[in-house]
């Protein structure tokens, strides 16, 4: 069952602080965007932010779902 795969959820990535501020932004970014999937930032292990491509933000948009509301 192919839909199944789809349907799995896979468990969002976490990056800490200190690999964005060592100059892995643009590759961990690059990579998110490149795969279509999102992550935590962490900062001394708590979560800080979630990054997530473009395309699965359009994508939630489409679905009437604008995170800049809440």
């Amino acid at each position: 069952m192919a839909s199944d795969d789809k349907m799995k959820k896979q468990p969002m990535d976490f990056y800490n602080m200190s690999d964005l501020l060592r100059g892995q932004s643009s590759r961990l970014i690059t990579r998110l965007s490149n795969e279509d999937r999102t992550a935590f930032v962490l900062k001394n292990g708590k979560p800080l932010a979630v990054l997530m491509s473009n395309e699965r933000y359009e994508r939630l948009l489409k679905a009437g779902i604008d995170i800049t509301e809440y």
